[in-house]
């Protein structure tokens, strides 16, 4: 049996002296020195870290109500001239309004032949002619004349005394039913096109209390304001909403200005954004 030497001997012991690694206490001076190096950092890069998501919330809270402002001026500029209002229930406030698609010109003279399908102004007339490009028009559609105000029973598109129910027409003709009799005559000889009433409910307590921003259209059109609209449909537009604040006026040497002011509050992670605008609404009939 061969017997090892002692050169031999010396090589396997030092083989085994390179492979023994980490003792227990370096291990435990490691992991000390690696906590230290983290808590260090972390203090290093918390400030800015929450620097940057108080940021995005601050953008996402400025977007949401941007959005929304910009959604409300954008629909009102379609608005049927003095056909705003506003109205509070509790803590909810309503801006309503009657939605135009398009309008046009009716005739009111025969041509120098004596032809052409005049407007009546004396007694219900079931059709006229437009002056001009024919609107576009669909089912459910109504034809308003020179309206003047958002409530009353004379000139109020809601009360429904100068608007009449659109039922066909041709390349020229308009063809009401049943026959409307129209109480006043345009100046400008102009009528518009209505769709639909449309509501912004503005809810700081709902949903739990985080609020909201909701619209409401194509719902059946009545003389007073209503709270929240019965039937048609409704989309939410913005939520975290803390609070708003809607003012409508008028203005201009001939009161034909509307000036809608709208001051909406958005809340969230106890940041609060807060953001005013203005839009102008044409109220020439």
């Amino acid at each position: 049996m061969r017997t090892r030497s002692n050169h031999e001997s010396r090589i396997t012991n030092h083989g085994i002296e390179r492979a023994r690694g980490f003792t227990l206490v370096e291990m435990i001076v490691v992991i000390a020195i690696t906590g230290v190096l983290a808590a260090t950092v972390a203090i290093f890069i918390r400030r800015p870290v929450e620097g940057y998501i108080d940021a995005a919330r601050r953008a996402e809270l400025t977007d949401i109500a941007d959005t929304a402002l910009r959604r409300i001026t954008r629909d009102v500029r379609t608005a049927l001239p003095n056909s705003v209002r506003i109205t509070t229930a509790g803590n909810v406030t309503y801006l309503e309004y009657l939605q135009t698609s398009g309008g046009g010109r009716y005739r009111a003279e025969t041509d120098s032949s004596g032809a052409g399908n005049i407007l009546n102004f004396i007694a219900a007339d079931a059709s006229f002619d437009v002056i001009g490009t024919m609107p576009t028009l669909a089912a459910g559609n109504s034809i308003v004349i020179y309206n003047l105000i958002s409530a009353g029973s004379i000139a109020n598109a809601y009360s429904g005394d100068n608007r009449g129910a659109y039922s066909s027409n041709t390349a020229t003709t308009i063809t009401l039913s049943p026959a409307k009799l129209f109480p006043y005559q345009s100046p400008g000889k102009r009528f518009q096109v209505v769709e639909h009433a449309v509501t912004y409910a503005c809810d700081p307590s709902s949903s739990g209390g985080t609020g909201e921003l909701r619209r409401y259209w194509n719902y059946g059109i009545v003389d007073t304001p209503q709270p929240t609209p019965p039937g048609g449909s409704n989309a939410l537009v913005a939520s975290n909403i803390s609070g708003c604040i809607f003012t409508y006026a008028i203005s201009g040497p001939t009161a034909r200005i509307g000036i809608l002011a709208l001051d909406l509050q958005v809340s969230a992670g106890g940041e609060t954004v807060r953001l005013f605008q203005q839009a102008s609404v044409n109220n020439v009939p």
